[in-house]
């Protein structure tokens, strides 16, 4: 039975795989040097924010690994720098290097779990707003419109502001994680809602639709397996673009003190105690996670413009 089964999947893989090679998408990608820089970087990353423990050499946030009498050590190519630190020490005598691989972890993690939560969040209205129409979709696009008037930055504040008011008796280091990723959130679901709205408004009117209100499949079930796949196209786009946005709101919030502590580290986190020593000469402290926070950010978005443009058929 097994050598019967064997050579019929074969080919089936082996299509797959050459449907994707021979695709319009994969030709793009291709032939943009700069895409394919920026897809190595952005995975680059995320293989070395996954791994810190193991590409660290050291813990930077383990007290026993670290030594006041190594604080603001210059990268290892100046003067009085030590090659045990490739790019120097922070005020605590922490490895830089080290501490940028766990806070880009950290800058990685929030930064997805914001922007799962909006996507599942505007998905989720937009196919409702969409599909039943009237007054449900009035609703949700008025709640959408004010929310548009006021900016990401200080909806993630005032979220920070009541959640951590709300639950006085739990410490800022337990929930700044998901404070974070719930501000994130509640910011950017507008984009998903809006974009989802208006194609469904296009899909529930087609015949497939019809012909699956008429067999009686319940709304829920058509919006989540007929309609949802004929729309989700351009979201793709959005969660790309809004991957380096979230990075960049989670970085602000950390730099502005409201974010993540220092004893869990993001980017953000390491730019702010940098900014306090720049001007006192030791640059290296807030110039390292600055570049590695502008050069994820910078690829992400590269990636984002990209696929706007491969999925375009327009530009086809």
């Amino acid at each position: 039975m097994s050598s019967i089964d064997t050579p019929a999947a074969a080919p089936v893989r082996t299509s797959r795989l050459r449907r994707i090679l021979d695709s319009d998408i994969y030709a793009s990608f291709r032939s943009s040097r700069v895409t394919m820089a920026a897809a190595f970087i952005v995975a680059a990353m995320m293989l070395a924010a996954l791994f810190a423990p193991l590409l660290a050499t050291m813990n930077p946030f383990d007290p026993a690994q670290v030594f006041l009498m190594n604080a603001s050590l210059p990268p290892s190519w100046l003067a009085n720098g030590d090659a045990q630190f490739i790019i120097g020490t922070d005020d605590q005598g922490r490895d830089l290097y080290s501490a940028i691989l766990y806070g880009l972890r950290v800058s990685l993690a929030v930064g997805f779990a914001g922007v799962a939560l909006a996507a599942t969040l505007g998905i989720g209205l937009g196919l409702i707003a969409g599909y039943f129409g009237g007054r449900i979709d009035a609703i949700i696009m008025r709640i959408a419109d004010i929310q548009l008037t006021f900016p990401a930055i200080l909806i993630a504040l005032l979220v920070d502001g009541v959640v951590h008011a709300l639950l006085k008796g739990t410490s800022r280091e337990d929930t700044a994680f998901w404070v974070l990723a719930l501000s994130i959130g509640l910011s950017f679901w507008v984009q998903y809602a809006r974009t989802i709205r208006g194609s469904t408004l296009v899909e529930r009117n087609k015949d497939y639709v019809q012909a699956a209100r008429l067999v009686g499949l319940p709304a829920p079930l058509i919006m989540i397996r007929h309609v949802l796949p004929n729309v989700i196209g351009p979201v793709l786009v959005i969660l790309t673009i809004n991957l380096g946005l979230a990075i960049i709101t989670e970085a602000t919030l950390s730099f502005l003190g409201v974010g993540l502590p220092p004893t869990q580290p993001s980017l953000g986190t390491l730019i702010n105690i940098g900014n306090q020593y720049l001007f006192s000469g030791d640059w290296w402290i807030v110039a390292f996670p600055g570049t590695t926070l502008a050069v994820l950010v910078l690829a992400v978005n590269l990636l984002g413009d990209w696929l706007r443009d491969a999925l375009n058929p327009r530009l086809r």
